[in-house]
C-alpha cells in the first residue's frame, strides 16, 4: 500500500496556499515560555482582547458544585437554533475567554447560534484537573439548562490547542455519564492528544514546559490517563467529530492518530488537514485560514440542522 500525506490535505486554491506558504517564510517561528518567570512576562506582555458589539455577557455558572465564569454571546438576529460551548487555548496556562471574543461574536451572527467561552482555571496555579472539571462543569450546566435558557437543547463543543484537548476530555467526561449524547458534534482545531510521552508524537513535545506546568505533579507513568491524554482513552460513544490540523504543525501525527483512533472506535469523524500551516494557523491572517475558519463554521451549522 502506498500512502501520501498530500492524499489527505483539504483542497484549498493554489493562491492560497501560496500566500500561506509567503506568509510563514516571513514570519519568525514562535516558542512557548520555559518556565514560570517567562509564562509571567508572556501573560503580562499579552494584548487585551478588542471590545465586540453587542459584548458578551459575563455571569458564573454552577454545576457539580464547581463555578464557572462564562461569556455568553447571544445571535443578533432572532432565537438561537443552537449552543456551541467554546473552549479557548494556551497550552494550559495562558489566555482567556475573552481572547475568542470577535470570533465567538462572529460565529454567534453567522450561524445564529448562542456561544459560551468558558474562563477555567489555568496552570500551573490550578492544575490539572481543574481545566476539564470546570469545562465539565459548563458542560453539565448547559445540557440542564439550555433549553430553558436559550430555547433550544442543540448543543456542540470545541476549541483550539489545549481547547480541543479539554473539550475531548469533556466528551469522555460526559459520556461515562450517559449524557455525551446531548451534544451533536465537537469541533476540534489542532489538539493535544498525548501528554504522556509515550508514543512518538508525545515525544515531540515532551519538554515543553506547558506540561511541566499542567500536570507536572503526576507521576510520568499516569500520564495516560485519559482525561489528561485522551488518545489512550476508550472512545467509544461519542458524538461526531471534526479534526483540522496544518501539515507543518508538531501536533499533526498526534490528530491523525486520534483521527485513526476515534474512526476506528465506531464514531463519526472528519480529519481535514491544510498545507503548509503550522499550529495555531487558523488565527493567522491568511486567505488559507480564513477557508478553514469557514469549513469549521459549515461543518457546525450542519450539526445544528
Amino acid at each position: 500500500m502506498r500512502f501520501a500525506l498530500e492524499a489527505l490535505f483539504v483542497d484549498v486554491p493554489a493562491e492560497q496556499v501560496a500566500e500561506a506558504r509567503e506568509f510563514y517564510r516571513s514570519r519568525a517561528a514562535g516558542r512557548g515560555p520555559a518556565d514560570f518567570a517567562e509564562l509571567e512576562e508572556a501573560r503580562t506582555k499579552k494584548p487585551a482582547p478588542r471590545a465586540v458589539v453587542p459584548p458578551p455577557l459575563e455571569e458564573t455558572v454552577e454545576a457539580a458544585g464547581v463555578r464557572v465564569p462564562v461569556r455568553v454571546f447571544l445571535p443578533a438576529d432572532g432565537p438561537p437554533r443552537g449552543v456551541y460551548l467554546g473552549i479557548h487555548g494556551g497550552g494550559f496556562y495562558m489566555g482567556t475567554a475573552a481572547q475568542g471574543d470577535e470570533r465567538h461574536r462572529a460565529l454567534a451572527d453567522a450561524l445564529r447560534i448562542a456561544v459560551i467561552g468558558v474562563d477555567y482555571r489555568l496552570a500551573p496555579e490550578h492544575p490539572w484537573p481543574a481545566a476539564p472539571d470546570d469545562c465539565e462543569a459548563v458542560a453539565l450546566w448547559l445540557i440542564e439548562q439550555a433549553e430553558t435558557r436559550f430555547g433550544t437543547t442543540r448543543l456542540a463543543i470545541g476549541g483550539s490547542s489545549a481547547g480541543a484537548t479539554l473539550a475531548l476530555a469533556t466528551l469522555l467526561r460526559l459520556r461515562d455519564r450517559g449524557v455525551a449524547d446531548r451534544f451533536a458534534g465537537a469541533a476540534l482545531r489542532f489538539g493535544t492528544y498525548d501528554l504522556s510521552a509515550h508514543t512518538p508524537s508525545g515525544r515531540l513535545i515532551a519538554d515543553e514546559y506547558f506540561i511541566q506546568a499542567y500536570v507536572g505533579h503526576v507521576p510520568d507513568a499516569d500520564r495516560t490517563l485519559p482525561d489528561i491524554s485522551p488518545l489512550y482513552a476508550d472512545l467509544t460513544g461519542l458524538p461526531p467529530a471534526l479534526l483540522v490540523v496544518g501539515a507543518e504543525d508538531i501536533l499533526l501525527e498526534d490528530n491523525l492518530t486520534m483521527a485513526g483512533r476515534l474512526s476506528a472506535a465506531g464514531n463519526d469523524v472528519e480529519l481535514r488537514v491544510y498545507p503548509v500551516s503550522p499550529h495555531g494557523f487558523t488565527g493567522h491572517p491568511t486567505a488559507l485560514a480564513a477557508t478553514a475558519v469557514d469549513g469549521v463554521n459549515s461543518w457546525l451549522s450542519e450539526r445544528f440542522g
